[in-house]
């Protein structure tokens, strides 16, 4: 199958602004995204998706394909969207750009569900740390008995006890698509329950597509603020 990585990239974070560009290990957030996606070599270079000039230039100065977007994009996914519309791969896979620390295997392996025959696929990792359960920058999944999704929450879920944040999983910023599907979902509106979470991969669960959940043995959620930028940071210092 011919598969594709979008990776939607933008300046507005509420959280940590400006973060695409920011500095970990020497280079921008954006670049160690784009080159972890490279080395899972599931196909062509990945392209950065954005509406901001200063991204595509610096995508463009790291050596990214770069495609202009609208800015009137609600989410990552109505982005890569955009693009897709213009491509004729059938797989697309939507890795948001603060990824930066995403593991090359686990796009591999989302690919394998495609092949497999899945509409739809996300990651998922163990909760790392219990005290960040009912965190709603750290977003939860269940899932049913064959590793499908049944709901994704920036609540704690399942009910919060302490078993439950033991065995609690926190969702990655990665989506694998067949081409049909992703654009199918988003070019509906946004729906009740996407909009009351901020969640965009609702959309596809409000409509009835299944999502196959791969579970890494280990992991944790994008750069989101600045305590995870400097996470990553000693993280890239211990390596070096």
């Amino acid at each position: 199958m011919h598969c594709q990585v979008v990776i939607p990239a933008r300046l507005g974070s509420q959280r940590l602004p400006g973060k695409a560009l920011l500095s970990l290990a020497g280079k921008p957030l954006l670049q160690h995204t784009f080159e972890r996606a490279r080395q899972a070599a599931i196909g062509p270079d990945p392209i950065v998706a954005t509406d901001d000039a200063r991204i595509a230039e610096a995508a463009r100065a790291f050596g990214a394909p770069v495609a202009w977007t609208s800015a009137a994009h609600r989410c990552g996914s109505e982005r890569v969207a955009e693009v897709a519309a213009a491509l004729d791969a059938s797989v697309i896979i939507n890795l948001q750009g603060d990824e930066a620390l995403v593991d090359p295997a686990a796009l591999r392996q989302l690919l394998d569900f495609m092949v497999a025959g899945y509409p739809m696929a996300t990651v998922a990792v163990p909760l790392s740390d219990t005290t960040r359960f009912a965190d709603p920058g750290w977003v939860k999944v269940v899932c049913d008995q064959s590793a499908r999704a049944l709901y994704f929450s920036r609540s704690p879920i399942p009910f919060a006890s302490a078993r439950a944040a033991a065995g609690a999983l926190v969702h990655l910023g990665i989506y694998a698509f067949r081409r049909e599907t992703l654009l199918d979902i988003y070019r509906r509106p946004p729906t009740p329950l996407e909009l009351s979470e901020g969640l965009e991969q609702l959309r596809a669960l409000e409509h009835g597509v299944p999502i196959r959940v791969l579970r890494l043995a280990a992991g944790e959620p994008g750069i989101n603020t600045a305590e995870d930028l400097a996470r990553a940071q000693a993280r890239f210092a211990v390596k070096s």
